[in-house]
């Protein structure tokens, strides 16, 4: 429910102003019939009065919400000779309680228990001795000033409660952005991996044809046929990702439109490797590969494939080793081993850097670590740990 519809259900200060008139009226008006034939009979100069002070009363009842203190104090003052002034001043003393402060709420309560005894001396035909007027004017005061606190409280807990749920409103909507914003990044993430290797392929075999002049006709339509195909998936993947970041943003998820490629993929991925001409060995030492979560495996397989295009793009066609090992309960080490290329540098130009970085984020939000470098016998190392629970 909005803020507004809550609103909309609360009343409106025209509502608010209306229905309190009319029960200040009805209530003064039902007191002031109680002793107006006796004023009319006795003092005709009070019956006036009376009616008087009450309409005035009422009047200045509408001024209450500006000056809720000064108002009040002038009604309780004209209760002392008007009892049709009785209805606007339980208004004006209720709406002064709501406020629920003591240093006014005690000093008009008790001006009002005089006001009352005041008003037993001034209207004629009493019949009421002065210790139960008191005791009488007591405990009405004490009923108005609890009722407007009760409605004081009422209305803070209610401001209160939308204010909360103003908060929770707020909030959500922060975990909505922050987890679109997560999804985004993971899609970033996935473009970065798929199309970096698909590409890298791509222009590994351009440069062949660029630079290769002695190729036969046979290999060169098999480059090409290469260049095409991956130049395809690379497209088709491409549209996947788009698509899916578009249906996010609808809140659909359609990541089971294809399934995530995981370590049950690997040899695919070698595969395609040493039809581009690369030269990997593949070391697994994996006690049961079906209980690896397919997070884990989905995070495994990016990092193998990193580092098979980072191989591919400082060190073509050197001999890379990819090792896994683990099982359940110990974790999962994988690491790609390649020689770095006589001259080569890592220096991170060329987009170097961005996939590693990547990586270790992946790693890191499966709880894991990742860690890269060049050996004494001048190899480049990419290792990884991924935890394995049983």
């Amino acid at each position: 429910m909005s803020t507004a519809e809550r609103t909309g259900q609360r009343l409106t200060p025209g509502q608010t102003t209306w229905l309190s008139t009319v029960f200040a009226v009805v209530i003064g008006g039902l007191l002031w019939l109680s002793v107006a034939q006796d004023q009319w009979q006795s003092a005709r100069t009070l019956f006036w009065g009376d009616l008087a002070l009450g309409v005035a009363s009422l009047a200045a009842m509408q001024c209450r919400r500006r000056w809720p203190l000064a108002v009040t104090v002038l009604t309780v003052a004209a209760t002392a000779v008007s009892v049709s002034a009785i209805g606007p001043w339980i208004v004006c003393q209720v709406s002064l309680s709501a406020r629920r402060r003591w240093r006014e709420i005690l000093p008009t309560a008790a001006l009002s228990v005089l006001a009352g005894q005041a008003s037993l001396a001034v209207q004629p035909n009493r019949t009421m001795s002065w210790y139960v007027n008191l005791l009488f004017c007591v405990l009405a005061a004490g009923v108005v000033v609890a009722i407007g606190m009760y409605l004081g409280a009422r209305r803070d807990l209610i401001a209160s409660l939308h204010d909360r749920a103003e908060r929770a409103e707020h909030e959500q909507a922060l975990q909505v952005s922050t987890a679109r914003a997560g999804e985004r990044t993971r899609i970033a993430r996935e473009m970065h991996d798929v199309l970096a290797h698909r590409m890298s392929l791509v222009a590994v075999h351009a440069g062949a044809l660029a630079y290769r002049t002695d190729l036969s006709a046979a290999e060169t339509r098999e480059t090409a046929a290469i260049i095409q195909a991956n130049s395809q998936r690379a497209l088709a993947d491409l549209r996947e990702i788009l698509g899916l970041l578009r249906d996010t943003e609808r809140g659909i998820d359609v990541t089971h439109h294809r399934p995530q490629p995981t370590l049950r993929d690997l040899d695919s991925l070698l595969d395609d490797e040493r039809a581009a001409g690369a030269h990997v060995t593949l070391r697994a030492d994996l006690e049961d590969l079906d209980a690896l979560p397919e997070s884990i495996g989905r995070s495994a397989f990016r990092i193998v494939q990193e580092g098979l295009t980072n191989a591919r793009k400082h060190a073509p066609h050197a001999m890379v080793t990819v090792e896994l090992t683990g099982h359940p309960g110990n974790g999962l080490n994988l690491s790609v081993r390649n020689p770095v290329r006589v001259g080569g540098e890592l220096n991170g130009k060329d987009g170097a850097g961005f996939g590693l970085v990547g990586l270790a984020e992946r790693a890191a939000a499966s709880h894991g670590r990742l860690e890269h470098g060049l050996t004494r016998n001048g190899d480049f190392v990419l290792r990884a740990w991924l935890p394995w629970e049983r």
